[in-house]
């Protein structure tokens, strides 16, 4: 069974560090390539929260970053191709040499957050073993089934998660509020104290599920998973 284990990594100890300190609200969304190359594994990014000076002078003087190109932009988004230095492909090699298969992989507030996948929990565990050895500074945040349905990635169940996606879809969320648990009912078919209930299970299965965790709660989720 592949499992899906979610990290964390500060920029410092990764790459874009000195982006991060000199344009500290930026967000950055890595386009994966799906390449055996380490070249091409995380070559092209965009800058969210962004102008094109201000990203073009940090990427300059980054130490993470051997070269860089302009590609794009649009309103605040700035969408660059950039060549990382030999540490940072360094770090890619011993991600993917661990069997680690880079789903996600986005920084903000100064920090990477990666999602890998995994073919089994052997693989995972030796992952997280790996890099503790190493004393790199992943941090484990959260680990579920891989071939799971989405909705149980958040131990959701359909239910909870419909009612979730109606709320978001009809307003209910919105301030002010554009719809009431009476809306939902109607469209749901379901009585409103059943839309009430779900909201509250969906919210806190959802709240649990996607809060971090610590490093010896992580330990234990690997230690008990099947």
């Amino acid at each position: 069974m592949s499992v899906i284990a979610e990290f964390t990594i500060p920029a410092g100890a990764f790459a874009l560090g000195e982006t991060f300190d000199r344009v500290p609200a930026v967000t950055v969304e890595v386009e994966r390539l799906a390449t055996h190359s380490r070249e091409w594994v995380m070559p092209f990014l965009w800058f969210t929260n962004a102008e094109i000076e201000p990203i073009t002078t940090a990427l300059a003087a980054d130490q993470s970053i051997d070269g860089y190109e302009f590609l794009d932009s649009e309103d605040d988004i700035v969408y660059f191709n950039v060549h990382w230095d030999e540490a940072v492909q360094e770090r890619v090699d011993e991600i993917v040499d661990q069997h680690g298969i880079v789903q996600e992989a986005t920084a903000v507030d100064g920090h990477w957050f990666f999602k890998l996948k995994f073919v089994d929990q052997t693989a995972l565990e030796e992952f997280h073993q790996y890099f503790q050895r190493k004393e790199y500074a992943f941090e484990l945040q959260r680990i579920y089934d891989g071939s799971a349905p989405k909705e149980r990635e958040y131990d959701l169940t359909s239910a909870q998660r419909a009612v979730l996606v109606t709320a978001l879809e009809m307003g209910y969320f919105d301030v002010p509020r554009n719809a009431q648990i009476g809306d939902l009912a109607v469209e749901l078919d379901i009585s409103t104290n059943a839309v009430s209930e779900r909201l509250r299970r969906a919210t806190k299965n959802l709240t649990e599920n996607t809060l971090v965790v610590s490093s010896e709660q992580a330990k234990r989720e690997i230690d008990d998973a099947d």
